[in-house]
């Protein structure tokens, strides 16, 4: 294991691209900060050797907690690096709905390169997504080297009628594309339960959890759409929240399930805990066997404040709805 080598270049490279090592400001000295954990492999490698099999996939998923600076700049940097090795892949956001996109493509016509102004034309600043300044490095670099922007999520109205009706409320030639209507395993069904349960501080109705389940299902199902609708020609990496980057039953199962050719590597960045400093230790939150990714880079965390503390009065307003 070359955990202090690890380290050391993951700071090298943050330094290199961003002009300073970490943004997140707790654990910054945790012994898994800047590491790169192999989940198959079992073993430390270094961001050399995930940026080489980034450029040989035909499809990258990038896996962020949305407010951690530090997770952007390393999807920047990996980005750059396949762009570097001759790479043109479309970049799909899971931050832009399919509904947007004509008024990307028409902001992107009048000025190609200019990412914020790209902001000002979707409003970002009302999107609820965090500041526009932690996703503005990967979108820079997409439209610095020209490469196609992709709006790959589903638009609110759809999400919000799934959340009415459940799968009723979805297009059922895309239920039937993506064998949404078929039960889940029991196991994996109960997981994604727990899930849901666990990052709403166990506030979420019990009467609203299933529609939950099925509009994650559908936006993992329509982000692997939009990676798929890009053709082959160059592929694409999507830019999306960790649980979508999941091997087992996020966008890249979805891919597998639709193209079976396909080749497609999962990067997850995780914040490190207080005390935990064994990789596989991290499996028990994200459930199963082993980390449900193909590559995991450790970064420090936004904060250690206890989220079902932070975020008190959102989950009140959601313990609330029927």
């Amino acid at each position: 294991m070359r955990l202090p080598l690890a380290l050391v270049s993951a700071s090298l490279l943050l330094a290199a691209c961003a002009g300073s090592v970490w943004q997140a400001p707790s654990g910054r000295d945790h012994p898994l900060a800047g590491t790169i954990w192999d989940v198959r492999a079992g073993r430390f490698v270094e961001p050399d050797a995930v940026a080489q099999r980034l450029v040989g996939a035909r499809f990258a998923v990038l896996g962020e907690k949305h407010d951690n600076p530090d997770h952007h700049r390393l999807q920047a940097w990996l980005l750059e690096r396949m762009i570097a090795a001759g790479r043109r892949p479309a970049v799909a956001f899971e931050m832009f709905t399919t509904d947007q996109a004509g008024v990307i493509a028409q902001q992107l016509r009048k000025a190609p390169a200019d990412a914020d102004a790209l902001a000002e034309a979707i409003e970002w600043r009302k999107s609820g997504w965090p500041d526009w300044a932690m996703y503005r490095p990967v979108v820079a670099a997409a439209l610095g080297a020209g490469l196609r922007i992709v709006a790959a999520n589903l638009p609110r109205p759809t999400v919000q009628a799934a959340g009415r009706r459940g799968i009723e409320g979805l297009d059922g030639s895309f239920v039937a594309r993506h064998a949404l209507d078929r039960p889940l395993a029991p196991d994996v069904e109960a997981a994604m339960v727990a899930e849901i349960q666990d990052s709403h501080c166990g506030q979420a109705p019990a009467s609203i959890v299933p529609r939950m389940v099925v509009i994650q299902r559908a936006r993992d199902a329509q982000m692997a759409d939009a990676l798929l609708e890009v053709g082959p020609a160059d592929g694409a990496v999507l830019i999306a929240g960790g649980g979508h980057a999941r091997v087992d039953r996020g966008v890249p199962a979805h891919l597998r399930a639709l193209d079976g050719s396909a080749a497609v590597v999962s990067v997850a960045f995780l914040e490190v805990q207080a005390g935990v400093t064994s990789p596989p230790a991290y499996e028990e939150p994200l459930d199963g066997d082993r980390l449900p990714f193909d590559y995991v880079w450790f970064t420090p965390a936004v904060d250690d404040e206890d989220p079902c503390v932070k975020h008190k009065e959102s989950l009140e307003r959601l313990r609330r709805r029927r």
